[in-house]
Formats: structure tokens, sequence, C-alpha cells
């Protein structure tokens, strides 16, 4: 039985996705389908019973997020000329942007605690 909701529960997330893209061809914008279904997720997770509705689903597909990073590696393998002739600015542009990305979300993490631990989000609690 456990495995019919897991399997209900991703194909709702995966439904959310195809809202996304279809809103994306729907109004041709220029914001990716991918990134507005993960707005509208975001919005949903804010109700407790959207959360307690997926939780099983997303615990899995997080569990096994290494998984589906295989596909997307094996695709630059298709590009692998590109990286050839440009590639020690492709690194140095990955090097650049994890240094930037690990920055900023330490900044927002540390940001976040100390207004929790001051008490500013009580209300969220």
């Amino acid at each position: 039985m456990k495995i019919f909701n897991l399997i209900w529960q991703i194909g709702l997330l995966y439904v959310i996705y195809v809202i996304g893209t279809f809103l994306q061809k729907l109004f041709h914008l220029m914001i990716p389908g991918s990134i507005i279904g993960m707005l509208i997720l975001f919005a949903l997770l804010h109700y407790e019973p959207f959360q307690n509705l997926v939780k099983d689903g997303c615990s899995f597909l997080v569990k096994h997020l290494a998984l589906l990073f295989i596909p997307a590696t094996v695709g630059v393998m298709e590009y692998f000329s590109l990286f050839q002739s440009k590639g020690i600015w492709t690194v140095f542009i990955v090097i650049i942007s994890t240094v930037l990305v690990m920055s900023i979300s330490s900044f927002v993490s540390q940001m976040t605690a100390a207004k929790k631990k001051a008490g500013c989000w009580a209300e969220w609690e």
C-alpha cells in the first residue's frame, strides 16, 4: 500500500511540473515551465495539508537525488567538444558560480537563523 501512496505523491509533483510547463506555453513566458512549477510547489508547500500530502514522495526523491543527476551528467558528455575548446573558462565559471551560491546560501541561512533566534518569526512556529 505504501508503494501506491509513493507513486501517487510523485505523480502529484509531476502534475505540478506539467501545470508550470502548460502555463509557460499558454502565456509565452520567458521563464522555464519547470521554474514556474517550482514556484507553484513553493506556494502550495506553505499549506500544512499539502505538506502532509506529498511528504513521503518528497522524502523518497530527496533520498535518491544523486540518481537523478546521472542523465544530466551523461548529457553533458555529448558536448565534450565545447568543453575542449573552452575548458578553462568553463572550470573558472563553475568555480566562481559555486562559491557565489555557497556564500549567498550561507548568508541567507545565517540571517534566517538569527531572526528566528531573536523571535522575529515567532508567528511562524
